[in-house]
């Protein structure tokens, strides 16, 4: 389509820019950032102006969630990367989500690359600052609200807001002290991976060679989750932690952002056993798309294409009530920061042995803002029902927030 599209489900935005509160240049360290929108050429999916009603009034009327997003904004220049880390202040894209469609984002923040004190990341008082930072830039405006209960996501909607949901990618940052999830839940946290890709107290991660599985104290750490009503996580677990965890948990556990590994295969992406048992628990598994993880054998140069294949393939194995998106993307050179990180996000181990064509973004899917007026286009398109595009646009993720937050 050529002409320009007047998105639905439009927030209510009066133009806040992260930390307009202080003063740059005396409060902070200025950098100059990444566009939000428009940083590569915009690729609206294709689809008739009779589709194109259908997908503005399913934007405009149902719930559209996101199970695992990164909604900062990268530096312009990667070579400023650390040292725009380690300030330790991420900026939101404010003005892009306001276009994005989106009323409920799992925010992931950054703490893999959280390099205040330590250059490894995943360091507790790195969690903290940079949870605090992100919530007190969030409590300086409207549009985006903080949500901690169910009834906050559904307000949101209603209100032409927002609701932003407090993730982490891992319990790494814990160690053995087991009441620190509480203290993460009292600021915000709502779901949680168990491990990210390198081992730590509670399992193994898909990058180690020998997956122990869920450990002694990792079982502590899911039923104190059970607990508190933090949702579980084991996208990034190894294929037996995951298995245990997802046994061990009196609740369902998600996969929040990965793919089919009977597609393509890499550690990155799940195996049809893991997928079973997660829907089997009454999980959702929640699809990947940044670069260079869902790419199949028919689609080889990661696209919207290959993306919504592994959508497919894991909604015939398990059915579409346990399927969802979790786009995992940025505002910024995505593919840069996977090249500049990929030891210390083990990008390039969990990739597998395949060679497939570099891409320099994931047409359709580029940023939080493109990716579900695209993915919703697809599906319509494709003629999937509208129940069906109701229940993995955010009603089967609402089932499992129901089914493992506290009331």
């Amino acid at each position: 389509m050529s002409k320009t599209i007047k998105q639905g489900n439009q927030k209510i935005y009066d133009g806040y820019k992260s930390f307009q509160y202080l003063e740059p240049g005396i409060d902070y360290k200025e950098f100059k950032l990444s566009k939000e929108n428009d940083r590569v050429e915009p690729y609206t999916y294709p689809v008739s102006e009779t589709q194109e009603e259908t997908v503005q009034q399913i934007l405009e009327e149902d719930y559209i969630i996101s199970m695992h997003e990164h909604t900062f904004v990268m530096p312009e220049k990667l070579e400023e990367f650390y040292e725009f880390r380690h300030h330790g202040r991420d900026w939101t894209g404010f003005e892009a989500l306001s276009q994005s469609g989106l009323d409920v984002i799992f925010e992931n923040f950054m703490d893999g690359t959280a390099m205040i004190t330590s250059k490894a990341g995943w360091k507790w008082s790195d969690v903290i600052h940079d949870i605090g930072i992100r919530f007190s830039d969030i409590a300086h405006q409207d549009m985006v609200i903080k949500a901690e209960r169910i009834s906050d996501l559904y307000r949101a909607k209603k209100e032409r807001k927002i609701a932003f949901v407090g993730a982490l990618e891992s319990c790494t940052m814990i160690e053995n002290e087991l009441d620190r999830l509480d203290i993460l839940y009292g600021f915000g946290i709502r779901t949680m991976g168990v491990v990210y890709s390198e081992a730590n107290q509670l399992g193994s991660g898909l990058r180690e060679p020998n997956d122990g599985g869920l450990t002694v104290f990792g079982k502590q750490a899911v039923r104190r989750m059970n607990q508190l009503g933090i949702t579980i996580d084991v996208s990034h677990a190894g294929d037996k932690t995951s298995l245990d965890t997802i046994e061990a948990s009196e609740k369902p556990v998600t996969i929040n952002h990965a793919g089919a590994r009977a597609l393509w295969d890499t550690k990155r992406l799940k195996p049809d056993d893991v997928i079973k048992a997660c829907a089997e628990k009454g999980g959702v598994i929640a699809i990947e798309a940044a670069p260079h993880t869902t790419i199949t054998p028919n689609n080889l140069t990661h696209s919207i294409e290959s993306y919504m294949e592994h959508f497919e393939y894991v909604a015939n194995l398990v059915g579409i009530d346990h399927v969802a998106f979790g786009p995992d993307t940025l505002f910024g050179d995505h593919v840069g920061i996977h090249d500049l990180l990929s030891g210390q996000l083990s990008i390039k181990s969990s990739h597998g042995a395949n060679s497939y064509p570099k891409v320099e973004y994931v047409k359709g899917l580029e940023n939080p803002a493109e990716c579900f007026p695209n993915i919703i286009r697809w599906l319509v398109k494709k003629g999937y029902s509208r129940e069906d595009i109701r229940k993995v646009a955010g009603a089967n993720i609402l089932r499992v927030l129901e089914a493992t937050w506290a009331k």
